[in-house]
């Protein structure tokens, strides 16, 4: 089918919205009609180039909620035409040695994700001016319609609005997850939290929800700091280097048993900033995103043995979206997880680069595209 899209020609280019040709669902794979879309830092990093891809063109999105509209053969029975969905951007087979062992964030399709080559054939689903077109993580949701694979999909219940629901496709259970389920965050625990957008939020929210005593959000922007305090924080500090000493008093020179790290882009010498606020025994997650092609990383190695921290990584907060997005989404229906004040602005396709400008100027905790019937 034809419809249209966002497309990446190249680095340091604007996206441009034109016409593409969609593919029809083969075995395994859905159509969905796409009600929105997430705009998460994760796409920038492909216009300047953090994230190296093997071609371009490319199609940005991989945050998204909507219906499905076909199903194509041997999809599973629990997949109906009609069904909300969000999409999960990293697929999960259940089956590879990562999903059994409990890791589906580590799910071994995900070794394609940027590659282009859809899941069930290795042809693509995209093309655009008669070339074939690399969506970001094999889906693609800067488009009214994409057609994915069944592993990318995860059910949801109608109810939930569609412009909270396709946050739980990345930033949300990335956030939240880094508190919860990669630094565990504990009752009466003092946790920081570098970095406020929805990424941020969201391990703020994790926080706050696992009863940590003290939360601290870092944010250079004095906007997130102020909205920082409305989601749960009790300490807001424009810099690492300006909270170490209200730290050191606050905790009577313990400093936060968990520290962790969801600035937009990640530097290596945040490490170390992160580690000086990090407790003795403590954990300092590093969810931020840095470039591929950087390996510097400044920590004091004396201190990180003498003291016994630990320095975790953590993708897709090291969860299981199948089942993570449901509870998430469980947890805004019943109040406790805010959703609705994470989503700043909308925008329509046309307006992706300004929405992108917003983001980088700090504007936005979470901006979204929000498809109408103009553009089915």
């Amino acid at each position: 089918m034809k419809t249209k899209g966002a497309i990446l020609w190249g680095i340091d280019q604007p996206w441009s919205v034109e016409e593409i040709e969609v593919g029809d669902p083969v075995a395994g794979e859905v159509q969905i009609r796409m009600e929105t879309a997430g705009m998460c830092h994760s796409d920038h990093h492909i216009v300047t180039g953090a994230t190296p891809m093997p071609s371009f063109p490319v199609m940005g999105g991989h945050e998204g909620a909507g219906v499905i509209t076909k199903l194509g053969p041997n999809c599973p029975a629990d997949l109906q035409v009609g069904d909300h969905v969000i999409l999960s951007f990293i697929p999960a087979c259940g089956r590879c040695p990562a999903c059994v062992a409990g890791h589906m964030a580590l799910c071994d399709l995900g070794a394609g994700l940027l590659l282009g080559q859809a899941i069930s054939d290795g042809t693509y689903r995209i093309q655009a001016r008669g070339e074939n077109v690399i969506p970001m993580c094999l889906l693609g949701t800067f488009a009214p319609y994409m057609t994915v694979h069944h592993t990318s999909v995860v059910k949801i219940d109608p109810s939930i609005p569609f412009e909270v629901a396709c946050l739980v496709g990345c930033g949300v259970p990335t956030g939240f997850g880094s508190s919860t389920h990669v630094a565990q965050v504990a009752p009466g625990e003092t946790v920081v939290i570098a970095g406020i957008g929805g990424v941020g939020m969201s391990a703020l929210q994790g926080a706050v929800l696992s009863g940590a005593s003290k939360v601290v959000a870092i944010d250079p922007n004095p906007w997130k700091r102020e909205q920082a305090q409305k989601f749960g924080a009790t300490h807001t500090y424009e810099s690492m280097a300006a909270a170490i000493m209200p730290l050191l008093e606050a905790t009577e020179g313990r400093m936060a048993e968990k520290v962790i790290l969801t600035m937009g882009e990640m530097h290596g010498e945040y490490i170390e900033e992160g580690l000086i606020l990090t407790s003795k025994a403590g954990t300092l997650v590093v969810t931020s995103m840095g470039r591929m092609d950087e390996s510097d990383v400044k920590l004091n190695s004396f201190l990180l043995s003498m003291l016994q921290k630990t320095v975790k990584g953590c993708i897709f907060g090291g969860g299981n979206a199948r089942q993570d997005a449901p509870r998430l989404l469980s947890l805004y229906k019943s109040g406790q997880l805010n959703l609705d004040d994470m989503v700043t602005r909308s925008y329509s396709l046309e307006e992706i680069n300004q929405g992108y400008q917003d983001m980088l100027d700090g504007k936005n905790i979470r901006g979204i595209i929000k498809y109408t019937e103009a553009d089915w």
